[in-house]
């Protein structure tokens, strides 16, 4: 049973769940997916091509499939896909990707506070959390447990590694490591995020590993391809480092720097 206001808009081409709430005023295009429990405030538009899983809030005056904004797009019929328990507050919005052959993807249990954009073709990972007015460019890479603060700008095909925290105002054109902070202007690596770590449930003898890690990394007297190979050959194995060496490794843009 769902409760889905007179007053609401919604094509009758589009595909609403089970327990679903929509509120007045919300606007919901044909090629629409909605799935069940999820609660859809009022002045809500979501447009053509947007899949919602299941127990999604989406706030006033939410965006979600906007045309993206890519001189690129030439009017293809693309997606925006958005898996389970995502809070989508105030003034967020997402645009669908640019090519049929692409799509926008934001996982589960993601938190986006208010005037958050997320650009085309963009790639969230899950439990993120986005800080007020953080911008997304076209085509990043957002990994898991990550917390952006406020005011985040992240350039386009950026990637930020899992567990990174970007403090307040940070601007990156380059990619973020796991596990790091990474913080000012110009942006600079401000060293391992232990306490996230440590919430997380990573141990302290694995932190002291993954900053040893990073050490060899930013503070070393060799290029990044050779410190990471040191980490290979000094640091003791485990998923954590696997994790950022692979991170590092496949690194199109370069990582920040230690400045």
């Amino acid at each position: 049973m769902s409760n889905i206001s007179d007053k609401a808009y919604i094509d009758p081409r589009a595909k609403i769940g089970d327990n679903v709430t929509i509120y007045p005023f919300a606007y919901i295009e044909g090629d629409v997916e909605i799935g069940d429990d999820c609660i859809i405030y009022p002045n809500v538009s979501i447009m053509s091509g947007t899949r919602l899983g299941a127990k999604n809030k989406v706030f006033q005056n939410t965006v979600l499939g906007a045309v993206p904004q890519d001189f690129n797009y030439r009017g293809d019929e693309t997606h925006l896909i958005i898996g389970d328990s995502n809070i989508i507050r105030e003034n967020v919005v997402i645009n669908r990707a640019t090519y049929s052959d692409g799509a926008t993807v934001i996982g589960n249990k993601n938190f986006l506070m208010e005037g958050v954009h997320i650009s085309h073709d963009t790639k969230v990972g899950t439990m993120n959390v986005f800080g007020y007015g953080t911008k997304i460019a076209g085509d990043c890479v957002i990994g898991n447990r990550v917390i952006f603060s406020s005011g985040i700008i992240a350039n386009p095909k950026t990637r930020v590694g899992d567990a990174a925290m970007i403090q307040a105002g940070t601007r990156f054109s380059k990619d973020i490591p796991p596990f790091i902070v990474a913080t000012d202007n110009p942006v600079r690596y401000g060293g391992v995020n232990a306490t996230i770590l440590r919430n997380y449930g990573v141990d302290e003898k694995t932190i002291a590993h993954i900053a040893n890690a990073y050490r060899l990394i930013f503070h070393g007297q060799t290029s990044v391809f050779d410190a990471v190979n040191q980490v290979v050959e000094q640091v003791p194995d485990g998923e954590q480092i696997q994790n950022l060496v692979a991170f590092i490794r496949e690194t199109k843009l370069g990582i920040i720097s230690k400045m």
